[in-house]
């Protein structure tokens, strides 16, 4: 079953000509076109399905600082600053409340990290802290929740990913960009070695810049363009309940479990470490660059093989034809199956931790697909060797809280104005000139 989602109606007639195309409707594209949109850029929004209708939807919905890599912290913050003028701009809750963020644990190694965290953000006023066992305990009062400490952000919130990127989508159509459902991108139109415009399965655009914020998409497409662009993904499972009595208000961490409280009484519930790793052609085409996150990273995994080794973003695909019906047009929506295998010893793990929830009830479970860079930290950039070509992906399983930030560091980037944070971070190059990545992000 699919997660609820939010309908977004389409302009009836592409337009012959944009000043900036931008391929992806979910949050970061959906983000993007709404910034460009403000700023007086004609903006054509393409997507090959429903906005928000991959990953934009299916994740967690948390707008979290907490334990994020130092390298995106800057942007998360200004990223927070921007959820809290959404609501009053577009004239739609977008679900974003403070609602906070706990983590807690039995592992000394765990909070010795969680500390060294937090001392690390005290300059970025993330406003997180550390618990003791005691405050760890009366905060998260899990039957069984022998916690040694944790830690706490209070700023940290939730929105709902049925409405962000729908939301967002209709806001650019208001300030003047046009919005394209089941209108998938085939390709680049290149003029000059330069770009000219997207090849569309409904006719051509003209645009002098791209922005490519396909998400999971992204590497196949830039792949047809003989760009690089080492990315991979995990299939995870989530499930919702209905309603059912509070125990938290925000988001929780245990060693055994994720819940979010949700706008509408539920929860949404992840089993930790179980995180399904495909082997896929472009999975192995990337393999080394992908080894040390593997290695940090291989207790929260499991692997095998699915279908997504032949059909979905990782599959093989040559060079297909602009005239005729792309990969794209093959999968709407990607929508890998849950693993029901897991949401049933979760729920009792739920039940068992929680008494108040022993009778709550499943009410769906989806799949998603997750897609990360080699370092966990997305690409948001030129591609110098292809001008007009900008690339907002590989979020790395923490884009929806990040999504408003990004979408408006993309936008500042393409339209030459001074961004609200640095981009250096986020540079493709990086991925393929042989810089030294460092560590892999936080989860």
């Amino acid at each position: 079953m699919d997660p609820p989602l939010q309908e977004v109606a389409s302009d009836a007639a592409l337009p012959a000509r944009v000043d900036v195309a931008v391929i992806g409707g979910g949050i970061i594209g959906a983000a993007a076109a709404y910034s460009l949109a403000r700023r007086g850029a004609a903006v054509a929004l393409l997507e090959k399905g429903r906005i928000g209708a991959e990953q934009s939807s299916r994740n967690w919905g948390w707008c979290r600082q907490q334990n994020r890599d130092r390298r995106e912290l800057p942007l998360i913050g200004h990223s927070m600053r921007l959820w809290e003028g959404l609501a009053a701009e577009t004239g739609a809750d977008l679900g974003f409340r403070r609602t906070g963020l706990l983590y807690v644990t039995r592992s000394a190694e765990e909070l010795a990290t969680w500390e060294a965290w937090v001392a690390m953000a005290a300059t970025f006023q993330t406003g997180s802290r550390m618990l003791s066992a005691a405050e760890a305990r009366a905060m998260a009062p899990a039957s069984g929740g022998d916690w040694i400490g944790g830690v706490h952000s209070p700023r940290d919130g939730r929105a709902e990913p049925a409405f962000a990127a729908p939301v967002l989508a209709e806001a650019a159509r208001r300030a003047g960009a046009s919005v394209h459902q089941d209108c998938a991108v085939r390709g680049l139109d290149l003029i000059g070695g330069r770009v000219g415009g997207v090849i569309t399965e409904r006719g051509r655009i003209a645009a002098g810049t791209v922005l490519c914020a396909g998400g999971a998409w992204a590497s196949m497409f830039c792949r047809r363009h003989g760009i690089a662009l080492p990315q991979a993904g995990v299939r995870s499972t989530i499930f919702i309940t209905a309603p059912a009595p509070e125990v938290t208000p925000g988001g929780l961490v245990t060693p055994d479990l994720i819940i979010g409280r949700r706008l509408d009484g539920g929860y949404t519930v992840a089993a930790l470490n179980r995180a399904r790793l495909e082997i896929t052609p472009q999975g192995l085409r990337y393999a080394r660059a992908f080894l040390p996150t593997f290695r940090a990273r291989r207790a929260s995994l499991t692997v095998g093989i699915g279908r997504s080794a032949i059909a979905g973003p990782e599959a093989i695909h040559g060079r297909w034809s602009f005239s005729s019906p792309s990969p794209f047009e093959r999968h709407r929506v990607f929508a890998p199956p849950p693993d029901m295998a897991i949401v049933a010893p979760a729920m009792a793990r739920l039940g068992g931790a929680f008494p108040a929830l022993r009778g709550a009830v499943v009410a769906r479970a989806w799949g998603g697909w997750i897609d990360s860079m080699p370092d966990g930290i997305p690409v948001i950039s030129t591609v110098e060797r292809l001008p007009g070509l900008f690339l907002a992906t590989g979020f790395s399983g923490h884009g929806f809280g990040i999504g408003p930030g990004a979408g408006d560091l993309a936008a500042a980037m393409i339209l030459g104005r001074t961004p609200a944070v640095d981009p250096a971070p986020f540079r493709y190059g990086r991925l393929v000139d042989g810089s030294d990545l460092g560590r892999p992000g936080m989860m």
